[in-house]
């Protein structure tokens, strides 16, 4: 009986721990030029790829923008819920082979996501290969 209980917490904690290391879930994205709290983007898994998208523009004087510079369907939708990460996959420990969106300059470059800890995530824009790009650092959301 011991070894069954036993059992089952270290099964019960290894579940938890596991949950705890996703990158699924609330991120408070920050402006890798100023350092300001941007935006809160709930990341989800959808058809087995990986989506971001913004849920909150922390930001009142831009809450109501539009992507005006945006192409395609995100052309001139609000930011306030525009899917900013899109198609990612599970690379290892990272996600990549998707696409990030800017809404600033509108454009799409290249993605990958990777968790450092369980609350901080490291999030990089590139084009072509990934040391021409930009790093920002997301923090997740405590609910």
């Amino acid at each position: 009986m011991k070894k069954i209980i036993t059992i089952v917490l270290l099964f019960a904690t290894t579940l938890f721990y596991a949950q705890n290391k996703s990158v699924l879930g609330k991120w408070k994205t920050i402006d890798d030029e100023t350092g300001k709290a941007k935006s809160i983007v709930e990341i989800y898994e959808k058809s087995g790829k990986i989506y971001g998208k913004v849920i909150e523009v922390l930001d009142m004087v831009h809450k109501d923008d539009l992507c005006k510079n945006c192409s395609g369907d995100d052309a001139n939708k609000p930011i306030l819920g525009i899917t900013v990460i899109k198609g990612l996959s599970k690379e290892g420990a990272e996600y990549g082979g998707g696409k990030i969106l800017d809404p600033k300059n509108g454009k799409l470059y290249k993605c990958f996501i990777a968790l450092e800890g369980n609350d901080k995530l490291k999030v990089r824009g590139y084009i072509g290969f990934s040391l021409l790009g930009r790093t920002q650092y997301w923090y997740r959301v405590k609910n």
